[in-house]
C-alpha cells in the first residue's frame, strides 16, 4: 500500500482496490509530512473535439511532452502523492496518451485516473488501456436533448462510451450542475446506477469567460436534491462547489495545496483548474513550483 504522512495521521492507500486507511491516532511531526499534494490533476492537452460553453480549459493549443509528465509524476510519487488524474481538453486526444498511462502505472505507485467525454472510447483503446487505469470518469452533463445541446454529441454515443468505460476499470460519472442539468439529476443518478458507476461527482458550474457561476436558485435546488438523495451511487462534490452541502472530510488538516493542485497543458502549476495565478514548472521540478505557489499564496 502507498504510504502518505500528513497532519491527519498516517494514510495508507491501495490503488488496485481503492481502499484508504487513515491511522489518525498517530501524530507525525511536521517535518515528516509528505510535501506533495495528495492528488494532482494534469491537463495533458487543451485539444478537444467538443465546445462546451462552461469548459474551463484555455482555448489556446498546448500539450505536454511525455518525458516531462513522467518526470513530474516520479517526483510527486516520491514525495507522497497518491493519485494522478489526467484531463484536458480531452486527454485521449493526446497522441501519447496510452503510453503515458502505461508508464505512469508501471513506473510509479500512483493511482492513475482520467476524465473523458467518452466519445473516443473504442474497444481497441479500452483494450490498450487495461491494466494501466485504476479509476476513470466520464462526463454526463444532462440526458437526451439537454446533453446533445450542451455537448454537441449524440446521447446514444455517450451511452456507448459508458458501456466501454465499464469494461475498463471502476468508474464514476461527472455532471456540471447548472440551470439545465439540475432538473435532470434524478435521471443522471439513475443512469449512473444502471451503468454500474461507483460515484456521481457533482461539479457546480464555475465562472469562465463564457458563463457565470450558478445562481442562488440553482444552488438551492442542488442543496435540496442532495438532502433528499436516496440513491445507491456514492455522491461526491468538487471542493469549489461544496459550500453549504453536507460533506464529510476525513482529512480536515489537509486543505488547499496540501490536498490538491492542478497542472495545465502549458506546464503551469495552479491551486485548481480555475485559478488565475500559477507557477511555471521549470528545470527545478514540480515541487519547486509548488513551494513558490505556496509562498505566493501565503503572502497574498
Amino acid at each position: 500500500m502507498k504510504l502518505r504522512i500528513s497532519p491527519n495521521g498516517v494514510h495508507l492507500f491501495d490503488r488496485l482496490s481503492g481502499l484508504n486507511m487513515l491511522l489518525d491516532e498517530l501524530h507525525p511531526e511536521s517535518k515528516a509530512w509528505s510535501t506533495s499534494p495528495r492528488q494532482i490533476s494534469i491537463a495533458l492537452t487543451n485539444v478537444c473535439d467538443l465546445h462546451c460553453g462552461y469548459c474551463y480549459a484555455p482555448k489556446r493549443k498546448a500539450s505536454l511532452r511525455t518525458e516531462q509528465v513522467l518526470s513530474w509524476l516520479k517526483e510527486l510519487d516520491a514525495e507522497g502523492c497518491i493519485g494522478i488524474g489526467f484531463g484536458g481538453g480531452e486527454p485521449t486526444l493526446h497522441p501519447d496518451f496510452v503510453n503515458i498511462c502505461k508508464r505512469a502505472a508501471g513506473e510509479t505507485e500512483l493511482a492513475v485516473t482520467f476524465t473523458t467525454h467518452g466519445h473516443r472510447l473504442t474497444p481497441q483503446l479500452v483494450e490498450r488501456l487495461k491494466g494501466s487505469i485504476h479509476f476513470a470518469r466520464i462526463s454526463v452533463d444532462g440526458v437526451g436533448r439537454t446533453y446533445e445541446e450542451q455537448r454537441g454529441k449524440q446521447f446514444s454515443s455517450l451511452l456507448q462510451g459508458i458501456e466501454s468505460i465499464a469494461n475498463l476499470s471502476p468508474f464514476g460519472i461527472n455532471v456540471v450542475v447548472n440551470e439545465r442539468t439540475v432538473a435532470e439529476l434524478d435521471a443522471i443518478s439513475d443512469l449512473a446506477q444502471m451503468g454500474g458507476a461507483s460515484e456521481l461527482l457533482l461539479l457546480p458550474q464555475q465562472a469562465t469567460s463564457a458563463v457565470e457561476s450558478i445562481d442562488e436558485t440553482v444552488g438551492q435546488a442542488l442543496r435540496d436534491w442532495v438532502s433528499n438523495y436516496r440513491g445507491k451511487v456514492r455522491l461526491a462534490v468538487s471542493e469549489a462547489g461544496a459550500s453549504e452541502l453536507p460533506t464529510c472530510d476525513p482529512f480536515p488538516e489537509e486543505r488547499g495545496l496540501r490536498a490538491y493542485a492542478h497542472i495545465d497543458a502549458s506546464g503551469v502549476l495552479r491551486a485548481s483548474s480555475y485559478s488565475p495565478a500559477g507557477a511555471k514548472i521549470g528545470d527545478a521540478g514540480v515541487l519547486s513550483a509548488l513551494e513558490r505557489l505556496r509562498n505566493a499564496s501565503e503572502i497574498k
